[in-house]
């Protein structure tokens, strides 16, 4: 049986606004953390002129293929095995870069290295979208989000809703500005850099 993520299904049409009205020319867009694979299936599918290459850890690759199997999309590309802490990444470069819920359930490191191998690989100009539940100016923007966070910490220590600020100044640090701020269903936000900025 196919993996299926209902807040996946939920939250990517809000999401495709957003990326219709940004990645308008041919280009290649990198999803680090493709999970079940719905995304990567609904942008390629929505967005023909994108070249849509998933990546994920290497349990996750299964059940993403199970989709590309069934969606049969010639602009669909891997999965491909990535672990942010790679000092190798499948993909060299790319124009652009995508990753959903992905910051709040990864270590702190695994975030910078995110940011950092984005950086590296976005020329000036691409994009890099992250999705997900984030504090505001160090507070949190609801109480689900704060019980949330409580969850994934007793879960983890590690983990956790990332603050807006932080982010920021992480993706200053790799060349990243941020430029766009989505408000997204329940909660979430989508956060958009654009690379080749100090």
């Amino acid at each position: 049986m196919k993996p299926f993520s209902e807040a996946c299904d939920r939250n990517k049409e809000p999401i495709l606004k957003v990326l219709q009205h940004s990645l308008l020319e041919p280009a290649t867009v990198l999803e680090i953390g493709s999970g079940t694979g719905q995304h990567a299936v609904h942008f390629a599918r929505h967005l023909p002129h994108l070249t849509w290459v998933a990546t994920d850890r290497e349990e996750n690759l299964p059940g993403i293929q199970q989709w590309f199997d069934e969606a049969a999309l010639l602009n669909l590309r891997g999965p491909l095995r990535l672990n942010v802490l790679d000092a190798t990444w499948p993909v060299a470069t790319a124009d652009h870069a995508f990753s959903a819920n992905t910051s709040h359930i990864m270590g702190w490191p695994e975030v910078e290295a995110m940011f950092a191998g984005v950086g590296a690989r976005l020329a000036a100009g691409g994009r890099f979208y992250l999705y997900g539940p984030f504090n505001r100016d160090g507070e949190f923007t609801s109480e689900s989000n704060r019980a949330f966070d409580a969850m994934l910490r007793q879960r983890d220590p590690a983990m956790g809703i990332r603050d807006d600020r932080a982010l920021l100044a992480l993706g200053r640090r790799c060349g990243l500005a941020l430029v766009e701020d989505h408000a997204m269903p329940a909660n979430n936000r989508l956060l958009g850099f654009v690379a080749g900025q100090e």
